[in-house]
């Protein structure tokens, strides 16, 4: 153990989660935290393999020179002697299964440090983040950009105005509105002065707004006033458990608002809430752990236990995941920006189900739903994601392509969830199913005929050369026998309605058809020679 690097520790210790937010990834990433994340870090220390085997309670050990299995007796040093946790170097991918088994053996957390990483960088940004841990309680605060991003969300979904306030009604974010006639006076009023005015505030005292807002989770309408300049209005309030947050306001512009403006309400005050609940640094680094753990879970690169304990999940509930994909349809709407289309999932699922994450991994969302009531069935997940498909194409312009993995016993099986779920949407790419959402059974034998043509396409020597050199014929001059042989093949050797399908006449595609064999020496009487062209002539031609 280095002396110098133990000698001082600081005086105010953080959580393994606060440690999390200020390294996160790429740097670091969780394998096990056996303890829970509110395990206290008090110091650093730097183990050395030629070190005396010793750790003091409370440590982050940074196991140097010991790269995967070598690390083992740093995990078993660290348990014994009270280590907060252990951070390593992995040689292998495979390596992180057996030292997360050991960590949890030993009760220590493990954090696997990137190979191209410095271990003095580590040391200085761990040290860094514990030098900096704060005294006090935390502040609240709030990601302003965050917010504006949902007030606009929210807007888009309700087709109404919204702002989004605190208890004491200071504005801290709203829609844009391109129409300034549609903007009733309070609502004018409040954002020009970022604070509701008295006048306006004290009749909604009197009429019990505020106190309703209070008392309950439930919407609250506001009818249309127009001697006090006042537009109908729904509101409801942003909370944490009992406690209010502040208030989500919808204001009707010139055309009434839709017709689930409620459900979408308080899907987004339940989001809105994620944003109150933290000063704006911690807020920010929590809702990254947050992903970053769900991803991981996703992944399957991290185990159930660490998000369990992040956000107090059981574990052992049913869980399910939803996939969704934008396709190229994303560069049809100019204005919208991944973050609105996350936030229009966010706001959709929330409000379904309390406990759903939303995050992103490579081009796909997927929505996480953990702790799930014993009794739901896939059909209703499939009516989720189907309201959410439909809302990015009535109020965002965008065709998403959702898919319903299944429902799993517990948070150990999600990774199972996210697989059905990625080869649903997979298949609907691959072999075009028109429908915009499905679970497996919807679309089984897609599913599976997409993944013979992935099989395919990852191994030439599996394909008839025949059928190949008949695609190379095409495209070297311009022809349509490929083309014309699945088309016939498709429609069961019915020469007229593969015909019709082309725009051909028959005898034309009977042609095509002869010439294909004398060009190939196919025989498409042959059952073997037309299942095997029917699957080959569907892979995508070669770029």
């Amino acid at each position: 153990m280095d002396p110098a690097a133990a000698a001082a520790p600081p005086r105010t210790g953080i959580s393994l989660r606060q440690l999390l937010m200020s390294l996160g990834e790429p740097l670091v990433e969780l394998q096990a935290a056996p303890a829970g994340l509110d395990v206290e870090i008090r110091s650093v220390a730097l183990l050395d393999p030629e070190d005396p085997p010793r750790a003091h309670p409370g440590e982050l050990i940074l196991a140097i020179g010991a790269r995967g299995r070598a690390a083992f007796p740093a995990l078993r040093i660290g348990g014994r002697d009270g280590a907060a946790a252990v951070a390593v170097k992995l040689d292998a991918p495979g390596q992180a299964a057996s030292l997360t088994e050991t960590a949890v053996e030993a009760g220590v957390a493990l954090l696997s440090v990137r190979g191209d990483a410095r271990w003095e960088q580590v040391d200085a940004l761990a040290r860094a983040a514990l030098e900096s841990a704060p005294e006090g309680p935390l502040g609240e605060g709030v990601e302003e950009g965050d917010l504006f991003a949902l007030a606009q969300t929210t807007a888009i979904l309700t087709g109404g105005i919204v702002s989004i306030e605190d208890t004491t009604n200071r504005v801290l974010a709203y829609s844009r509105s391109t129409d300034s006639d549609e903007v009733d006076d309070l609502r004018r009023l409040s954002i020009l002065g970022w604070q509701g005015p008295e006048a306006y505030l004290g009749q909604l005292r009197k009429w019990g707004v505020f106190q309703r807002l209070r008392a309950s989770d439930e919407v609250i309408r506001i009818d249309s006033h127009p001697e006090l300049g006042i537009r109908r209005r729904l509101a409801v309030a942003i909370r944490s458990g009992e406690r209010q947050l502040g208030t989500i306001w919808v204001q009707e512009g010139s055309v009434p608002l839709t017709e689930h403006s409620d459900q979408a309400l308080l899907g987004a005050a339940r989001v809105a809430a994620l944003h109150l609940v933290r000063r704006r640094r911690e807020l920010s680094a929590d809702l990254t752990l947050t992903r970053t753990l769900a991803a991981g879970l996703l992944e399957g690169s991290t185990g159930p236990q660490p998000l369990a304990s992040h956000l107090a999940l059981d574990a052992a509930r049913p869980a399910a995941v939803l996939g969704f994909s934008c396709g190229a349809a994303e560069s049809a709407a100019p204005e919208l920006t991944r973050a609105e289309v996350s936030n229009l999932i966010s706001v959709h699922t929330a409000a379904r189900h309390r406990s759903a994450l939303v995050t992103q991994v490579d081009a796909r969302i997927y929505v996480l739903l953990p702790q799930l009531p014993r009794s739901i069935d896939t059909g209703t997940l499939r009516g989720w994601a189907q309201a959410i498909t439909e809302a990015a194409r009535l109020h965002l312009g965008l065709s998403l392509c959702g898919s319903v993995g299944c429902i799993v016993p517990g948070l150990g099986e999600v990774p199972d969830s996210r697989r059905e779920a990625d080869r649903i949407l997979d298949a609907m790419v691959t072999v075009g199913v028109t429908t915009t959402v499905a679970a497996l059974p919807d679309i089984q034998a897609e599913v599976l005929v997409s993944e013979v043509l992935a099989l395919l396409d990852a191994h030439p020597e599996m394909r008839d050369p025949r059928l190949t050199a008949l695609v190379t014929h095409d495209s070297r001059n311009q022809g349509q026998l490929a083309e014309t042989v699945l088309t016939y093949l498709n429609a069961f050797g019915d020469v007229r309605a593969a015909a019709a399908e082309l725009h051909v006449h028959p005898n034309t595609l009977r042609y095509r058809i002869r010439r294909a064999e004398e060009l190939t020496g196919l025989d498409l009487n042959r059952p073997d020679q037309r299942l095997l062209a029917m699957l080959q002539l569907r892979l995508p031609p070669a770029g």
